[in-house]
């Protein structure tokens, strides 16, 4: 099964919080190939300096996570880059769903890339892009 999890998904993997026990389960039982981009890279990188700029977690621990982030990658599926008619989808995406869902720019970039790189399965915790996912048929899971 091909998966593609959002930054939130990732992100509970990688530092402790309310949803690491589900983004776990939902590894284990689906055993996926995660579709990972440079966005994801990007987002966890930032993700994890935000955590240390809020005092959550320690500079040495954001540096652990990004580590094993980077070492898990090969593991998890490789970087793809995201090509130009994924940010075209987008487009589409945001002028049929924002309103409806209050979508950020970045909510809308995932469920294109999920979409436009053929997921089987969109991995979030992030109630937007369900929203969003599900609307557009892509079977979303945590």
């Amino acid at each position: 099964m091909n998966a593609y999890p959002d930054s939130s998904f990732l992100a509970s993997l990688y530092v402790s919080d309310a949803n690491t026990p589900a983004a776990e389960r939902a590894l284990g039982r689906l055993q996926p190939v995660m579709i990972l981009t440079w966005l994801h890279e990007l987002e966890l990188t930032n993700a994890f300096q935000s955590l240390v700029f809020r005092k959550q977690i320690t500079a040495s621990q954001a540096a652990a996570a990004q580590r094993k982030f980077q070492s898990n990658v090969e593991t998890l599926g490789p970087l793809r880059p995201i090509a130009g008619d994924v940010f075209t989808r987008a487009v589409d995406l945001a002028r049929r769903h924002t309103t409806r869902f209050g979508a950020r720019s970045l909510d809308i970039l995932h469920v294109a890339a999920a979409l436009t790189m053929d997921a089987d399965a969109f991995l979030t915790f992030d109630i937007r892009q369900l929203k969003m996912a599900t609307a557009e048929g892509l079977r979303v899971t945590f």
